[in-house]
């Protein structure tokens, strides 16, 4: 079964956010525990805590089907010691928060590597601090998402994937989200059934079914192996709709968060019907 959802906001509170991701029909979502754009946040309360449990049982959601994603400043790769160490300790803050409200994934960017080390010392350095941060915590799976390959940022390629993966000690709480837009930014094709099957085929030959444990659907403004990281409404880009009637078809896909971050959330309802037709 598919279970798709969309970003959605937490403002107000992160009990608001099963709320609003069941308004709009999805079974899955995604969205910031904390401010994305500050270090610093007050913790979560208990009444908090309780309010979004609740809202989370009453609304249908099962944990496993929900994809939070960690704030946007954290850099695990950051080439200087003290600001990767502050983006260590903001990481696992997030997965504390996450295990307080009883999630089991926490979706992160690999970083950046700022132009000033190898990828390769980068991707060993993302892979030291999820090595520190999942021994601080538990239950908590820290899932990479594959990036378009912008400016320096990591995890462009499906090898940058394994090469955490591969130096993470805990390999049971580390997982893959592919992100189509960023995908076919990075110079994997999803336009048609063979490029498609390639595609997949390669992720499973390099990465692994097992590791996957999410996706973001959108549709790209940015053109084929452009690296340039921009999504769009689904149908509305250079994706096109085939890529996610494809995706829908796929049980491979089954019973993980499938989330849209496409740009105008007033069409998430429309778009998440749209996907379930294509099952």
């Amino acid at each position: 079964m598919k279970y798709i959802g969309a970003h959605v906001s937490a403002a107000g509170g992160v009990a608001n956010a099963p709320l609003r991701a069941r308004e709009i029909g999805a079974q899955a979502f995604a969205f910031f525990t904390k401010n994305q754009r500050q270090w610093h946040s007050k913790a979560l309360s208990e009444e908090e805590i309780a309010a979004f449990k609740k809202n989370l049982a009453d609304c249908g959601f099962k944990p496993e089907h929900i994809l939070p994603h960690d704030s946007y400043l954290i850099n695990l790769a950051h080439p200087e010691i003290d600001k990767r160490q502050k983006s260590l300790a903001a990481f696992i803050d997030e997965l504390q928060r996450c295990e307080q409200l009883g999630l089991t994934k926490l979706n992160f960017h690999p970083g950046s590597t700022l132009k000033k080390i190898s990828d390769e010392e980068g991707l060993s350095l993302v892979a030291q601090a999820l090595n520190t941060a999942l021994a601080k915590t538990t239950n908590v799976t820290a899932v990479i998402e594959n990036t378009a390959g912008q400016g320096s940022n990591l995890g462009h390629r499906f090898e940058h994937l394994k090469a955490i993966i591969d130096q993470v000690d805990d390999k049971t709480r580390v997982g893959v989200c592919l992100d189509t837009c960023h995908t076919f930014a990075a110079g994997y094709d999803l336009r048609t059934p063979e490029t498609y099957a390639q595609t997949m085929q390669e992720f499973d030959r390099v990465v692994g079914f097992s590791y996957l444990k999410g996706m973001h659907l959108n549709d790209a403004k940015s053109t084929f192996a452009s690296h340039v990281d921009r999504h769009h409404s689904l149908g509305q880009g250079n994706l096109g709709i085939e890529p996610f009637r494809l995706l829908m078809r796929d049980p491979r896909l089954d019973n993980i968060p499938l989330i849209l971050e496409t740009i105008d959330d007033k069409l998430w309802a429309e778009e998440i019907s749209l996907l379930y037709s294509l099952i």
